[in-house]
């Protein structure tokens, strides 16, 4: 990813925002099951990329089946939302960005690599128009 021409596509389409998903597997199975960590992620990440955030952190708990069950996540921001779902049977991480304000969706997928332990990770990303 080359982040000036991503910055130049993004700022010359006349785009909405940009929307990143960063798949993250393998994380550290503690941190993926512990809603303060989840909120402490989400508070340095917006001061990382410059998102303030609107309102608290929630994080729900739930899921019957083992396949889904974890915590999800959502955190709005003055500039859209930030959410996540954690998923306990495979310590995955599945975390979405959208923001009408410009961030570097590498820095997001590598912050988040970092601070959850990942193994590896997957980034995709989108300029909205």
């Amino acid at each position: 990813m080359n982040i000036d021409k991503l910055k130049d596509e993004y700022e010359s389409s006349g785009s909405w925002g940009l929307l990143s998903s960063v798949d993250l597997h393998s994380c550290d199975p503690l941190l993926v099951r512990d809603e303060e960590e989840i909120k402490r992620f989400v508070r340095e990440l917006c001061k990382k990329i410059k998102m303030k955030r609107f309102g608290e952190t929630i994080v729900v708990n739930f899921g019957k089946d083992k396949r889904v069950a974890g915590f999800s996540m959502m955190q709005l921001i003055e500039t859209s939302l930030i959410s996540a779902h954690f998923v306990n049977q495979t310590n995955s991480i599945f975390l979405d960005i959208f923001s009408c304000k410009f961030y570097n969706p590498r820095e997001v997928a590598e912050f988040a690599k970092k601070f959850f332990k990942a193994k590896s990770y997957k980034l995709n990303y989108l300029i909205r128009k």
